[in-house]
C-alpha cells in the first residue's frame, strides 16, 4: 500500500478523551449510564454495538453535538477532532472538480503527491477531473473521507470509512491509522478492517459500556466467555429461586 506523511497534526494532550459517569437519556430511555474511560493519545479504539445501542449518540457527546447529558466529558490539550460520516459529502460543492476540491484542502509536502493521494481512493487520471455534482454518493463520500485526512486533526473519528472502498482503498486507509500518530475512533461493520486497525474495543450493550484493551477477534473470545458467564450465573440464580420457593412450600404445609 503506498504511504504519505500527510499534514502532521498539533499533539494532543495525553488524554484526549476522558469521559466520567456519563449518562444520557431520551425521555425514559436510557442510551447509556454511568460511562467511565480514558481514551490514551495515539489509541486506535473500535466502538461496537447493535445499531441503536448508542454508538452514535456517544461520539455526538464527544463532538460537542449533544450537550444535555449527565456526568462529565472533556477533550484533553490540543485536542483536534476530524470526523467522518457519509453524510459529510452533502457538504461538499459541485462546482469544483474531485482534483480542485482536494487542492484547496492540501497544504505543505503532500500538495506534490496529490494524484498519488486521488489514485489511491480510485480517482486516478481522467476520474480526478469529474465535477463534484456528477459523482455518484459513494464517490463523493471517497472525496470527504480524503479531505479529512488531510485536515490537521488529531482526533479522528470514523463512522463506517470503508462503505465504497475497494481493497487498496481500504488497506491503504489501515495503513494510514495504524502508523498514524492521532487517536483514532472507529465505527465500522467491517470485522476484518477494525481487526487489522484498532487494538481496544469499546462494546456498548443495554446502556453498558464493556470496555476490552484486545484485538477485535480477542474481543469476540473474551465477548463470548462473558455471556456464557453471565448465563451461568443467571440460571444459577433461576435454581436458587426455584429451591426456595419449593422449601417454603414444604414448610408451608406441615404449618
Amino acid at each position: 500500500a503506498m504511504h504519505f506523511s500527510l499534514l502532521p497534526a498539533v499533539t494532543s494532550g495525553a488524554y484526549p478523551v476522558i469521559i466520567e459517569g456519563l449518562s444520557k437519556s431520551y425521555g425514559a430511555h436510557t442510551v447509556f449510564s454511568d460511562v467511565n474511560m480514558t481514551i490514551e493519545r495515539g489509541e486506535k479504539v473500535a466502538f461496537v454495538g447493535k445499531n441503536g445501542s448508542g454508538k452514535s449518540t456517544l461520539i455526538k457527546c464527544i463532538m460537542g453535538e449533544v450537550t444535555d447529558y449527565t456526568g462529565t466529558l472533556k477533550l484533553g490539550h490540543n485536542v483536534e477532532v476530524g470526523y467522518f460520516a457519509q453524510t459529510q459529502s452533502a457538504e461538499l460543492d459541485g462546482g469544483y472538480t474531485v482534483y480542485e476540491t482536494i487542492d484547496r484542502e492540501a497544504q505543505g509536502e503532500i500538495r506534490t503527491r496529490i494524484n498519488d493521494l486521488l489514485g489511491a481512493f480510485m480517482f486516478g487520471g481522467e476520474e480526478s477531473e469529474k465535477k463534484v455534482s456528477v459523482l455518484s454518493g459513494g464517490e463523493r463520500g471517497r472525496v470527504a473521507l480524503i479531505k479529512l485526512l488531510l485536515r490537521p486533526a488529531n482526533l479522528l473519528i470514523l463512522d463506517e470509512p470503508t462503505n465504497h472502498l475497494d481493497i487498496e482503498s481500504i488497506q491503504w486507509l489501515e495503513g494510514f491509522i495504524t502508523t498514524s500518530a492521532n487517536a483514532v475512533l472507529l465505527v465500522s461493520h467491517d470485522r476484518a478492517f477494525i481487526n487489522n486497525t484498532t487494538r481496544r474495543t469499546l462494546e456498548i450493550e443495554l446502556g453498558h459500556i464493556y470496555d476490552y484493551k484486545v484485538s477485535y477477534e480477542q474481543y469476540v473470545e473474551l465477548r463470548r466467555e462473558r455471556r456464557e458467564q453471565q448465563q451461568r450465573a443467571y440460571d444459577n440464580q433461576q435454581k436458587m429461586l426455584a429451591d426456595t420457593e419449593a422449601f417454603i412450600e414444604r414448610f408451608r404445609y406441615k404449618a
